[in-house]
C-alpha cells in the first residue's frame, strides 16, 4: 500500500537519512522503531508531506505522491498524529472531530455563511459522522467539552479520533503512547487493533517496546538514519545489529 524508496534527508551538512526504502503491506501494523536520533519522525514528516526529501520517492497504491501537501495526502487517503498532540484548544471535542471532515465538505464560505438549507443539512451529517469516532475511541461523553481542558492521555484519543476521521486507507502515529499511563498504553493497543481490523493500514513510531512487540506484524528498525532491519518482531528481538544498536556492543 505504501512504498519507500531510497528516501534521503540532508539538513544543510547533516544527513537525517540515506537511502531508506520500505514497503507498507495493506492490513498491517508496522512499528517504525529505533535509538533517539534514528531519523523516525523525519521520515514520518517526508511520508506525509510536511518535509520535501532530498531524493528518493513516496509511492502510495502504486501513484508517487513525493511532495505533496499534507491535505492533499489526506484526500487520497493518509493521515498522521503527531508526538505532541495538536489540538484546536478552544473549540469543543466534537468540534475537533468535525474538522477532521474537511474532505467531506463541499459548501463553500458564502454557503456556509448565509446558512443554507443544503450547508446546514451537510453540516448536520457531518456531526453525526464526528459523534461516530468518538464513540469508536470511547471519548463520547467528552463531545462538548473544550478540548484545552481534557486530560493528555484523552487528547491522544481525540487527536486519532480526527484522523479517523477522514476515514483513511493508511494512517501515521507518532509515538501515539508517550505520556500515557500503563492502563492508558493497554487501551491504546486495543484501538489500534481495532482500527487495523476496520481495513486501515496502521504505521506508527514508538519507543514502548512492548507495545510493538504486542500488536505490530511488522518491524522497521532505523539507526543514525540508516536501515538496520526489518522483519516480524520475533526477528527483530534476535536480530544482533539491533539489540547492538540499542544496548551497545558485546560479546
Amino acid at each position: 500500500m505504501l512504498e519507500v524508496s531510497g528516501i534521503t534527508q540532508i539538513f544543510g551538512g547533516v544527513t537525517a537519512l540515506e537511502d531508506v526504502s520500505f514497503s507498507i503491506k495493506k492490513g498491517d501494523i508496522t512499528g517504525v522503531i529505533g535509538p533517539n536520533g534514528a531519523g523516525k519522525t523525519t521520515l514520518f514528516n517526508i511520508i506525509s508531506g510536511i518535509y520535501t526529501q532530498s531524493s528518493g520517492h513516496v509511492l502510495l497504491n502504486n501513484v508517487d505522491v513525493s511532495g505533496q501537501p499534507p491535505e492533499k495526502l489526506a484526500r487520497l487517503g493518509m493521515v498522521r498524529t503527531f508526538q505532541n498532540i495538536e489540538l484546536f484548544g478552544g473549540m469543543t471535542v466534537l468540534e475537533n472531530v468535525m474538522v477532521g471532515l474537511h474532505t467531506k465538505s463541499s459548501s463553500g464560505l458564502l454557503a456556509c455563511s448565509l446558512r443554507m438549507p443544503w450547508s446546514r443539512s451537510e453540516e448536520l451529517n457531518i456531526r453525526t459522522a464526528a459523534l461516530k469516532w468518538l464513540e469508536f475511541t470511547g471519548i463520547s461523553e467528552l463531545a462538548e467539552v473544550t478540548a484545552g481542558n481534557i486530560s493528555f492521555g484523552k487528547g491522544r484519543l481525540l487527536e486519532i479520533a480526527r484522523a479517523l476521521a477522514v476515514e483513511p486507507g493508511i494512517i501515521l502515529m507518532d509515538e501515539p503512547a508517550a505520556g500515557l499511563n500503563s492502563r492508558e498504553t493497554l487501551g491504546l493497543a486495543r484501538l489500534i487493533q481495532r482500527i487495523r481490523d476496520l481495513g486501515i493500514t496502521v504505521v506508527l513510531v514508538e519507543h514502548d517496546m512492548d507495545l510493538v512487540m504486542d500488536i505490530c506484524d511488522r518491524l522497521l528498525v532505523l539507526n543514525l538514519g540508516r536501515k538496520l532491519a526489518e522483519g516480524t518482531p520475533q526477528e527483530i528481538q534476535e536480530n544482533r545489529e539491533v539489540i547492538a544498536a540499542y544496548l551497545g556492543d558485546a560479546d
